[in-house]
């Protein structure tokens, strides 16, 4: 099964590229962004994924504004042999000079969203450490990723009008990961393996000069599973260095976290992140939200449109949530983007707070699969 990839010096196994080294029927490839105007009044996530051993190409737009009113077009299609083909209805992504710009265009469409929107990246490309999660003997993610920070630019219909996207004024991460992760339909089968618990918090943010990101995942329990701390140069215009990475990203030793929740529910209200360095000292970061997007609404936990979930040949939908009528102890709600103002004492900034709480979570008093904070 040949695509047009396999013109290239790109093999790493004997297989043509379109088939994943793996079996596993989680294998997937996914593009996910975000985007905020730096004022805090409004806040837009993309998705795309493609599970080539679920033959599905799925994607998502999803736009909403500080008055909690979201918005988001969902397409789902049978995925094409050829992996260069990255349109599904009326959606398309264009990959126009990998790793420095990407074209996301949305046509006109029933949910009242469309777009036209071009990412240019500010930092070379960040890889994360490997993620590895277990449940018992057996891997449930094991994936590569990599980000971009960077700024948009371009048009956003909404069904409340037309906003123009400033380069200047509306800053956005690019997220790359592949591998294998719970996605679909759940495994059905053998014996019940009991849920412990996976909390999951990324801090990707803005400074004047630099970003920083912290990537955490915690048991049950509370305890550390896995913990990756990055600083690298933010550069004041689009990014014009190496084609690939500039040598200067900088891995931390670790990070804590200490969250504070609405009561009653797996929201936090205010954030503190510490970033340890190999000498043992710490930035203490600070976090103030001033916005919330629901990742819902590009498939994250959606009980409809979630990803790799077969809807047929082609399928689209769309959907309006009301932030405020929310119920945040329903599962599909728990997974959240924050846009949040920080300080670290001597510099502020701006950027994104992701949670999310599945099963209990000692820390914040949760016992159960869907109670709240304590």
């Amino acid at each position: 099964m040949l695509n047009r990839l396999d013109d290239f010096p790109i093999h790493q196994t004997v297989e043509p590229i379109a088939h994943p080294a793996t079996t596993d029927r989680n294998a997937y490839d996914r593009f996910w962004f975000n985007g905020f105007s730096i004022d805090g009044e409004w806040m837009f996530g993309i998705a795309m994924g493609l599970y080539p051993h679920r033959g599905i190409l799925d994607c998502a737009f999803s736009f909403v504004r500080k008055d909690g009113v979201q918005h988001s077009f969902f397409g789902s299609r049978r995925a094409p042999r050829e992996r260069t083909d990255m349109q599904v209805g009326p959606f398309l992504l264009e990959n126009t000079v990998p790793m420095r710009r990407t074209r996301i265009v949305l046509d006109d469409n029933e949910s009242g969203l469309s777009c036209d929107l071009t990412f240019s990246t500010r930092t070379a490309a960040i890889e994360e450490a490997r993620q590895t999660l277990w449940s018992g003997p057996r891997k449930i993610m094991d994936t590569t990723r990599f980000d971009l920070f960077g700024r948009w630019s371009g048009t956003i219909r909404t069904p409340e009008g037309e906003i123009h996207v400033d380069p200047d004024t509306c800053f956005g991460v690019k997220d790359r990961s592949w591998g294998v992760r719970k996605v679909g339909e759940p495994d059905t089968g053998g014996a019940p393996n009991p849920y412990g618990g996976t909390t999951f918090l990324w801090a990707p943010l803005f400074w004047d000069d630099h970003i920083s990101q912290a990537i955490i995942y915690d048991s049950g329990d509370g305890m550390a599973l896995h913990r990756d701390v990055l600083v690298a140069p933010l550069y004041a215009g689009e990014y014009d260095g190496p084609e690939v990475e500039d040598g200067q990203v900088r891995r931390l030793a670790t990070c804590r976290h200490r969250l504070k929740w609405h009561p009653g529910t797996r929201l936090a209200s205010a954030m503190e992140v510490d970033l340890v360095d190999h000498d043992g000292s710490a930035r203490t970061i600070t976090m103030d939200p001033i916005l919330r997007f629901q990742m819902r609404g590009i498939g994250y936990g959606h009980p409809e449109w979630g990803h790799a979930l077969w809807k047929g040949e082609l399928a689209l939908g769309h959907e309006t949530i009301d932030h405020a009528k929310l119920d945040m102890l329903q599962m599909p709600n728990f997974h959240t983007q924050q846009l949040v103002r920080v300080s670290d004492g001597t510099q502020t900034g701006i950027g994104v707070f992701e949670q999310v709480h599945l099963g209990p979570y000692a820390p914040g008093g949760m016992t159960a699969m869907t109670d709240g904070a304590k």
